[in-house]
């Protein structure tokens, strides 16, 4: 998922979060390209991004658009191409360049949430030209799209827990067939090492020598990966909500079970506190009130408007998508007690997106040469379900491991036993993520076995002791890998990622972007800093 960089929910299903977020449905293997390739990419970096005011109703005045063209297939550049689509605030003093922001997910779409958001940036302004973009396969950038495969994915949820895991595989592999259908060529070209490579053709079309960098949760990933592939084109980058480099997607998928239960525990414990709170005034009774809500709801569906039952795996999604911020707790606090005492399931569709219909398309005909048709498609023509689309699309080709039927029929029952663990809540819900990689191509081993110790100007890492999705000690551990260019800032507060929730943060990634001072490595941030 996005990092919750501001408080209103994005449309998805079943997104989450970087690295904890896990793969959906699959997609091909990217081509991994080193940057010191002899393929001629010469007419991609000899781009200037036209801007221009961004077309929408909803769009700020001050809002610029533009694009650049990419390659498809970076081995083969003439085999077509593929726009994306980009959005700056412009520099309101003396510009050093610009700051290119991804806004997570993996699937954000950075347009959008930086028209959105982008008050939470201005204090970038005074230096920088504040971009964002949307990466290939994800918002108006060649969007992908599971089509009708979503329903058939979600249906899994009620059944992986069942005593036919053959049928839930076979069900997967179809709805992965029905996602490649619906998605287009990109599909096979999605990734975090192709974004890179499109990162650093977007550095040298808005201008800079450098890129200058701020990735929140999977944006740490992607920042990461150009780290890597291009070491002697990093400016100043900073990770906030790090990812992991390393784990695979079932360790991941229990650190991120294990995270949401701890940040629902929290939940509960501030709710009670409340006499409105719908589950009583006893925390441990509360957090049993959830489960058996839970329960009650996949036995039980409740009708919705929009024409589809809100199921119980429906419910965790949306208490999911609320626990990223403490500022949702209590419009969260409201839709539960809207559910419980009303029946009303409105409210918490609001966090979860449920109810949207999805768009299915056929996906961009792409052609050779100088053709740009994988163009920009109209923001009203982005399939709804492309953010989780997307999520499942680049966890699956950033993910080297593909465990047969067999061996993941073997281990079912001891992956179910660690989940349920991790969380009585979110445990279920986390383990159906995680076997829908099944029957994809293998993945790229680049991140896992190239990205470290990489040799670039010092780069800020940024950990929150409560995140509930990339929890603190991926940090430590990424910043270990990277080696002596990785300095760690410890958040010791809650919600997922820093620079929105911590003024502490805020000041000091804003301190080290604008004028290059680093904090001493180690060093925290705390509530009390946020009183100053």
């Amino acid at each position: 998922m996005p990092a919750k960089l501001s408080t209103r929910p994005t449309l998805r299903r079943c997104a989450l979060t970087g690295g904890v977020g896990l793969a959906l449905l699959g997609a091909g293997l990217p081509a991994v390209v080193s940057a010191s390739s002899e393929t001629d990419l010469s007419r991609f970096y000899r781009q200037e991004v036209a801007w221009s005011k961004c077309d929408g109703v909803e769009m700020p005045e001050d809002l610029q658009c533009g694009k650049v063209t990419v390659p498809l297939d970076y081995s083969r550049p003439r085999a077509g191409t593929l726009e994306l689509a980009l959005a700056r605030y412009r520099a309101t003093g003396k510009s050093r360049g610009s700051v290119l922001l991804n806004f997570g997910g993996p699937g954000g779409a950075g347009v959008s949430e930086l028209a959105a958001g982008g008050k939470d940036f201005m204090s970038l302004t005074n230096g920088y030209d504040v971009v964002s973009f949307d990466p290939r396969g994800v918002g108006r950038s060649s969007p992908v799209t599971c089509g009708d495969a979503s329903d058939e994915v979600a249906a899994t949820t009620d059944e992986v827990i069942g005593v036919d895991p053959e049928a839930v595989l076979k069900q997967l592999r179809k709805a992965a067939d029905t996602c490649a259908r619906h998605s287009g060529p990109v599909l096979a070209h999605i990734g975090t090492v192709n974004a890179s490579r499109d990162l650093d053709v977007m550095r040298q079309a808005v201008g800079d020598k450098k890129l200058n960098y701020l990735g929140f949760s999977y944006g740490s990933r992607l920042g990461a990966v150009y780290a890597a592939q291009f070491p002697k084109k990093v400016g100043r980058m900073v990770l906030d909500g790090v990812d992991t480099l390393t784990e695979p997607l079932t360790e991941q998928g229990v650190a991120g079970a294990a995270g949401q239960q701890t940040a629902l525990e929290d939940f509960v414990d501030w709710c009670v506190k409340d006499i409105a709170c719908p589950f009583g005034t006893d925390a441990r009774t509360a957090r049993e009130e959830v489960v058996r809500l839970v329960e009650s709801l996949d036995q039980d569906p409740v009708p919705t408007d929009f024409g589809e039952d809100f199921t119980g795996q429906d419910l965790v999604g949306a208490i999911g998508q609320a626990l990223y911020s403490r500022e949702l707790w209590p419009s969260l606090e409201r839709a539960l007690a809207s559910l419980v005492e009303d029946g009303d399931t409105g409210p918490l569709l609001w966090f979860s997106g449920g109810g949207s219909g999805v768009r299915a398309g056929a996906g961009p005909a792409l052609h050779a040469d100088d053709g740009t048709d994988g163009g920009l498609v109209d923001q009203e023509d982005v399939p709804l379900d492309n953010l989780p689309a997307a999520l499942m699309a680049i966890n699956c080709a950033d993910d080297p491991d593909r465990p047969s039927a067999r061996r993941i029929t073997r281990e079912l029952g001891r992956l179910r036993a660690a989940y349920e663990q991790a969380s009585p809540v979110f445990g279920r819900y986390r383990l159906t993520e995680v076997l829908t990689c099944y029957g994809r191509p293998k993945g790229t081993d680049f991140i896992r076995e190239e990205v470290r110790d990489v040799r670039t100007p010092k780069m800020l890492l940024v950990g929150t002791r409560g995140d509930p999705a990339t929890p603190y000690r991926w940090t430590v551990e990424t910043a270990e890998r990277l080696g002596d260019s990785a300095v760690v800032l410890d958040n010791k507060g809650d919600g997922h990622t820093g620079y929105a929730s911590s003024k502490c943060v805020h000041r000091k990634i804003d301190t080290f972007l604008l004028y290059g001072s680093l904090p001493p490595d180690g060093s925290s941030c705390g509530p009390e800093d946020d009183d100053r």
